[in-house]
């Protein structure tokens, strides 16, 4: 179709279109990020599977494999392609760029746009896998979705952002007023919190491993990580001690059974690792973690320490996945990637400056206007180098 100008339309606070020039751009900044900081020696990764792969951890994780170690990548996504004048998500452009990206610098690269949950997709990527690829080293599992249907049962489970026991109250930023407000969370019943850990906890990542097994197309020493995240106690009632936190409670359960099976047929492994807290689609809708993800930033680039997914990945497969590496993992024998968010100091300025945030000085006080354009560039916006007046292809597919 011809060339149209995009302009960012929005439903709230969230974009319900995006600029395919500005996701080309955010994927060839992580990309840039990866190959300026090569290790020496680059081995470790050789056939990766990343279900999840088009957004946030799971995009910057294909990105390492590819660009860090030369390795074949699957990706595993579901997103909506273009329609005429519709344009495509974000996570379906950058999968695009990837693809493009990919060819340009001779690397393997497949993907699957279907529902991950089901048992199609994961008989479809062993299909790629057999056909295409070898037995896969590594395992990537970052998905990040509200609703699930049980692909044997056909039960639709949705999962919900609630605490678990006692009501929970705090600051949080209403983010289509652009105000700090009160909000208070009643918890969740019984069922809301079954149906939240059938969504985001661990069967899921188990029937991939399972699948994968039987099939025979693991590596020897194949290895696969899950991410997770804890977060400070500012946010522990919604999130570590909430339905999410129950949900992360299966995936560390998930990643023992997992781990303990492939220890013992492959010498490979399963771990879990805790990621920082960044802006996502996803972590944006939870509430009071906006106005946190408006605080930290500050704290943590006074000292040195911010980091977005690619440069957390960069320090995920070069320093725990690559050759000759090894991970120091916490008493749960998960990997700790927010080690520096939750350095006392910086926990320290956060609580300083929680109780001092109102709406009136809020862009004074935190870091709000960055928090919004960064979620916009999600989407391919307010990307720096971009003309948003020129017409651009909206009409590309994989």
């Amino acid at each position: 179709m011809p060339e149209q100008v995009i302009k960012r339309k929005s439903r709230g606070f969230v974009c319900i279109n995006a600029h395919p020039e500005g996701c080309r751009r955010n994927v060839a900044r992580q990309i840039a990020d990866i190959t300026s900081h090569l290790p020496g020696k680059r081995e470790g990764v050789r056939n990766a599977l990343v279900i999840g792969a088009s957004t946030g951890y799971g995009l910057a994780s294909r990105i390492a494999a590819a660009w860090g170690f030369g390795a074949r990548t699957l990706g595993i996504f579901f997103e909506r392609p273009p329609e005429g004048v519709k344009t495509a998500t974000a996570g379906y452009y950058n999968s695009v760029a990837f693809h493009e990206a990919a060819k340009r610098d001779s690397l393997f690269a497949a993907s699957l746009n279907t529902d991950a949950f089901a048992d199609a997709a994961k008989t479809q990527a062993a299909e790629i896998i057999r056909a295409q690829m070898a037995p896969v080293d590594l395992v990537i599992y970052s998905l990040a979705s509200p609703r699930r249907v049980h692909p044997r049962t056909g039960q639709i489970f949705n999962s919900v952002l609630k605490p678990v026991g006692r009501p929970f109250s705090n600051k949080t930023i209403d983010l289509d007023a652009g105000k700090v407000t009160e909000i208070t969370l009643q918890p969740a019943t019984d069922q809301e919190v079954a149906d939240t850990v059938a969504v985001m906890g661990g069967e899921d990542w188990e029937m991939w491993m399972d699948a994968l097994l039987e099939a025979g197309l693991l590596a020897q020493g194949a290895r696969t990580l899950a991410y997770s995240y804890i977060g400070p106690e500012v946010t522990w009632p919604i999130y570590r001690d909430g339905t999410i936190g129950q949900a992360k409670e299966d995936l560390d359960a998930a990643a023992r059974r997992i781990n303990a099976e492939l220890s013992q047929k492959l010498g490979g492994s399963a771990r879990v690792s805790v990621n920082k807290a960044v802006v996502t689609q996803a972590s944006s809708a939870i509430p009071v973690v906006p106005l946190y993800l408006s605080v930290l930033p500050p704290a943590l680039r006074a000292r040195g320490l911010d980091e977005g997914p690619i440069e957390q990945m960069r320090r995920l497969f070069f320093d725990h996945l690559a050759a000759g590496s090894k991970s120091q993992l916490d008493a749960a024998e998960r990997i700790r990637l927010d080690d520096r968010e939750l350095r006392e100091d910086v926990q320290a300025e956060i609580k300083r400056v929680w109780p001092l945030v109102t709406t009136e000085n809020l862009h004074e006080t935190t870091a709000y206007a960055e928090f919004q354009r960064e979620f916009r560039s999600l989407f391919g916006f307010e990307i720096e180098g971009v003309d948003y007046e020129a017409p651009v292809e909206t009409e590309i597919f994989l």
